[in-house]
């Protein structure tokens, strides 16, 4: 890349994060919404959000030089097909990914003294942060989840559905809040759901969806046991924030049934750096892995694998755990693959 162009490129790097900055502004003031129900004149927008009308004019020249917003010399206006992205009960919503990048900022005199001295930044760390920015973590999959899930990943894999539709014992690690199971217990009442999470904060919140055919429990996926087996274990963007992944793999492959099926939704990179130049995914996902995957492993001494720890290295991994037919498959989103793993 030449000087000058590199010098265009930190530019465009700058203006991002300073947009990033100001659409959680828009977010939490009410701005982004306001703007969504027509075009105003900043006096009109700032009436109806109830702000400061020199604050909502500053803020909208950077939305309209930073491309989001439109102005035709009078009235600025959020174009449908932009807010989408930005608002709504969807998974086309990237606003909980972008408060939640915001949010880790909070974190980043803690990562910098782990980059000095070793160790980590504890996951308990980061509440305050989200809770200040309005992020929260599981919203996004929550969308996710509810658009794809029952089509999108497990029709991904021939005669999953069926096996659902039919009944099954299924176990979802890392469930979080419980989005998962709470699309797919209603989707496959037949089958009998169980949700296990460390935080015991948020199998709390899991208890709140109360379906019949699911239960939550707080427990440590490295002490895995499972008697009756499972026909279906599932994992969602949570292996590779494991801190002892390998044991994590070994526990479930030894919960299964022997026609059982492991489901591991995760990143699709590659191991190998080289072959992520280019990917246009690689450096988000890299950066997030840093202020969040990478230390919060090594804060409990883990094996801090990281976000991007890639097809090949999860593959090996798969196999050295005892799986010995493992399928990597597209999903409904680029930045993640399937894999379908047998004993």
């Amino acid at each position: 890349m030449e000087e000058k162009d590199f010098a265009a490129h930190l530019t465009a790097t700058m203006t991002g994060s300073a947009l990033t900055m100001l659409l959680g502004v828009g977010h939490r003031t009410g701005l982004l919404a306001a703007a969504a129900r027509g075009p105003a004149t900043s006096a009109g927008l700032a009436e109806r959000a109830g702000l400061e009308e020199r604050y909502v004019r500053e803020w909208l020249g950077a939305m309209v030089t930073g491309g989001i917003f439109t102005y035709d010399g009078r009235e600025y206006t959020f174009p449908p097909e932009h807010a989408k992205f930005l608002l709504g009960e969807t998974a086309s919503n990237l606003m909980p990914s972008l408060l939640t990048l915001s949010a880790f900022t909070g974190i980043l005199p803690e990562l910098e003294r782990a980059f000095a001295e070793g160790g980590g930044v504890p996951r308990s760390a980061y509440g305050p942060y989200l809770e200040t920015l309005g992020a929260k973590t599981g919203d996004s999959w929550k969308h996710i989840y509810r658009e794809h899930l029952v089509d999108g990943f497990f029709g991904a894999v021939p005669g999953l559905r069926d096996r659902l539709t039919a009944g099954a014992r299924v176990l979802d690690l890392g469930c979080g809040t419980g989005n998962a199971i709470a699309v797919a217990a209603r989707a496959f009442p037949a089958s009998r759901f169980t949700g296990l999470d460390i935080n015991a904060g948020v199998i709390e919140q899991a208890r709140e969806h109360r379906l019949p055919n699911a239960e939550f429990a707080v427990g440590d996926a490295a002490e895995l046991t499972a008697d009756p087996p499972y026909d279906l274990i599932t994992a969602f963007d949570a292996v590779h924030d494991q801190d002892r992944p390998d044991v994590v793999l070994r526990r479930i492959h030894g919960a299964l049934a022997p026609d059982g099926l492991f489901f591991m939704v995760d990143t699709n990179f590659s191991s190998h750096l080289e072959k992520n130049v280019g990917n246009p995914l690689a450096a988000l996902t890299y950066s997030i892995s840093l202020m969040y995957c990478t230390t919060t492993s090594l804060a409990e001494g883990g094996a801090a694998l990281g976000a991007v720890w890639g097809t090949e290295k999860a593959s090996e991994m798969l196999a050295d755990a005892g799986f010995r037919h493992v399928e990597v498959l597209e999903s409904p989103r680029p930045q993640n693959c399937i894999y379908a793993c047998r004993p």
